[in-house]
């Protein structure tokens, strides 16, 4: 079953970002992957898939992902950022990882919990089935 997967990364994590996505090409070819703008291009142009391209995080990218969440169109993020960098759109970076919380959307924020979350049998094969909270 084909699930909607967001690629994000800071400035400094793009290239630990690529990095992944490229060990684990084979496990994201089958979805529809979504991004902000650079990392969008970067993971295009790496992986040889196609990526939808939202803006650049600073310029709203962070914002149109967490609306894609709030309207049920998100299945998983992958989100490395740089917790020693600190970004001017901070707020919006916290705003997209608080949607997540929310709305019980599974979120990988370094190679290590990315690594785990993709090598899960359940997540693996995409069977996981995640629960939506009623509010």
């Amino acid at each position: 079953m084909q699930k909607t997967i967001a690629l994000v990364a800071h400035d400094h994590k793009k290239k630990d970002l690529i990095d992944w996505a490229v060990t684990h090409k084979s496990r994201l070819q089958g979805h529809k992957l979504v991004a902000t703008g650079t990392t969008g291009g970067l993971v295009a142009d790496a992986l040889q898939l196609p990526v939808h391209r939202y803006k650049s995080g600073p310029l709203g990218g962070d914002q149109q992902i967490g609306a894609l969440i709030s309207e049920g169109g998100l299945d998983a993020l992958v989100f490395f950022w740089d917790p020693l960098n600190p970004a001017p759109h901070d707020p919006d970076v916290k705003a997209l990882l608080r949607l997540c919380s929310v709305w019980n959307i599974p979120v990988a924020c370094n190679r290590a919990s990315a690594d785990l979350m993709f090598g899960i049998e359940s997540l693996e094969n995409m069977q996981y089935k995640r629960e939506i909270p009623v509010y």
